[in-house]
């Protein structure tokens, strides 16, 4: 490769070759890319705050809590959420450099290995997917807390169906109107929780009971598993280990804003703003949302062992009415079913972005490139939309279990993403510093790396390895299946593409960091400081 023609660099979709060649001549393949630009500074804010906030963490808490005790189920948060950040910085940073359609997916297939590539982004395409339907079912379920009658919910599954899907057939603008909306929402919930659960602990409610860490003492701080009984102890470590599916699932989706990197207006500049905002987003309203959790109800609560779906089994429902607080269960049901229906809003559009990147370099079938003139992956929003009909499953009998398999799943899906993104993160670093290039330079990078994304590495490999351990205490095929279907799965599409395309890991001298990239004035306009009041107060909030 020239000099000249690694200093240029045009818009995407100018350019056809994206990597250089390797030792073997395999080269990916990429189709024009047709996506538009429209998300403003405001949706890329708002989605990374709450964008993916469901019914993992408003009703999923209190199945952590009496499943680890107010402890045991801080500290799974607690970590989870530091391998989620290390996903999400480790993608943010490599965002930073290329801001193009096919994200990690193509990230992992430039820097580290097409097959690598090829294989975290279907697994992507399908936990996203499946994860479509279980938050659709979550929002009819939820409807229940008013209309319990069974007769209705196939129509509650069609109406949420329709409507995910349009939100995303009508384009990126509206997907990112609907999710700011959205988000506000949640963010208003889940702070609005965080208060009244403050005010109950100390006494505020209406019974004026102060709480304090009265229930880290009496019944416990971490509860027993009940799978070790020769040793409280190690039963206790196996409790909180328990709860990191649970935990798994609340942070599903973190690194939505940088898959929309490719529709983002100014790219570089808000995504990396979007990206360092969320350390706090998760200290605040995860590990928040967790701690106050475990100071209001006792992991012992009979409570919370309710599998309604609705909000009477979120802990701060139990509480409320507990404390004579009335109306509020309502409106905390009614925000839930809108976090429920936001969160399946935005996998169905992450699982499409995925599914058009890869059919743009040549990993996913042609077809599935096609934009309308507008700029929307219309192919690819339809192909992945098919499988948000499978929420009529749960209608039938036997449809709940289905739905648990398709949770767990996903999770584990998404526990596999998170490996590759440190993966390829790895991989991108070393090859940028061989390269001579300055880390310093972009516009976002993280003092803790590497060492943030070999954390990650490291405890995604044991999250995978041991997701279904409890299945060993009472074996159950369907559950063994279910806990580690998903490790042959990704091994299949790795080994497959590796051996039909003989691809090879790129060297960190062969890694192409400049092809097909856009610069910064490319993507980027100059920024224009705010001239009105309310102009400066939207600067500092979003």
């Amino acid at each position: 490769m020239s000099v000249d023609e690694k200093t240029s660099s045009v818009e995407k979709g100018a350019v056809q070759d994206y990597v250089v060649q390797s030792e073997n001549n395999f080269q990916l393949e990429a189709e024009n890319d047709n996506v538009r630009r429209k998300l403003k500074e405001r949706h890329v804010q708002m989605i990374a705050i709450a964008g993916t906030i469901g019914t993992g963490l408003f009703l999923g808490s209190g199945l952590a809590l009496s499943g680890a005790g107010p402890l045991g189920a801080l500290i799974a948060y607690m970590l989870v959420g530091s391998v989620a950040y290390s996903a999400l910085v480790a993608i943010g940073e490599m965002t930073a450099h290329a801001p193009i359609s096919g994200s990690f997916a193509h990230f992992a297939a430039r820097w580290c290995d097409p097959a690598l590539g090829f294989a975290v982004g279907w697994n992507y395409w399908y936990s996203n997917s499946i994860s479509v339907p279980v938050e659709i079912t979550a929002a009819t379920i939820l409807v229940t807390f008013w209309d319990d009658n069974l007769k209705h919910q196939a129509g509650y599954t069609a109406l949420f169906c329709v409507l995910v899907c349009l939100i995303n057939i009508f384009g990126v603008r509206y997907f990112g109107e609907s999710e700011f909306f959205f988000s506000i929402v949640k963010l208003l919930l889940i702070t609005g929780l965080i208060l009244v659960g403050l005010i109950i602990d100390l006494g505020g409610g209406p019974d004026h009971d102060r709480r304090g860490f009265r229930y880290w003492k009496h019944p416990g701080a971490v509860a027993p598993a009940g799978l070790v009984l020769y040793n409280i102890g190690l039963d206790r470590f196996v409790a909180i280990l328990n709860q990191i599916v649970q935990a798994g699932f609340s942070f599903q989706g973190m690194e939505l804003v940088a898959i929309a990197a490719s529709e983002t207006q100014n790219p570089r500049r808000n995504i990396s703003k979007a990206v360092r905002r969320v350390f706090w987003r998760v200290l605040l309203f995860y590990i928040g949302g967790i701690l106050i959790t475990g100071m209001i109800i006792p992991y012992d609560d009979p409570r919370l062992l309710q599998d309604t779906g609705t909000a009477a089994e979120s802990p701060y429902v139990i509480v409320m009415s507990s404390a004579g607080i009335k109306v509020l269960p309502h409106i905390v049901n009614a925000c839930v079913m809108l976090s429920a229906f936001s969160a399946g809003n935005s996998f169905l559009f992450s699982g499409s972005r995925i599914i058009y990147g890869l059919a743009l370099h040549g990993q996913a079938p042609k077809i599935l490139a096609w934009c309308t003139k507008g700029g929307l992956p219309l192919a690819a929003v339809l192909f992945s939309s098919s499988l948000a009909w499978l929420s009529f499953m749960n209608v039938s009998s036997g449809g709940a279990t289905v739905f648990n398999w398709f949770v767990s799943l996903s999770t584990v899906g998404g526990f596999i993403n998170w490996w590759v993104v440190n993966i390829t993160y790895l991989h991108f670093y070393r090859g940028f510093r061989v390269q001579g290039f300055d880390r310093k330079k972009l516009a976002y990078y993280s003092i803790l790396q590497p060492w943030l994304s070999i954390w990650g590495l490291v405890w995604t490999t044991i999250f995978i390895l041991i997701n279904g351990f409890t299945v060993f205490w009472d074996f159950n095929a369907a559950d063994f299946l279910v806990a580690y279907l998903n490790i042959p799965i990704f091994a299949l599409l790795y080994f497959g593409w590796k051996v039909i395309k003989r691809t090879k890991i790129w060297s960190p001298t062969n890694m192409d960091f400049v092809t097909g990239i856009p610069t910064i004035d490319e993507t980027d306009s100059p920024i224009v400081p705010p001239t009105t009041i309310l102009g400066k107060i939207a600067a500092i909030v979003f």
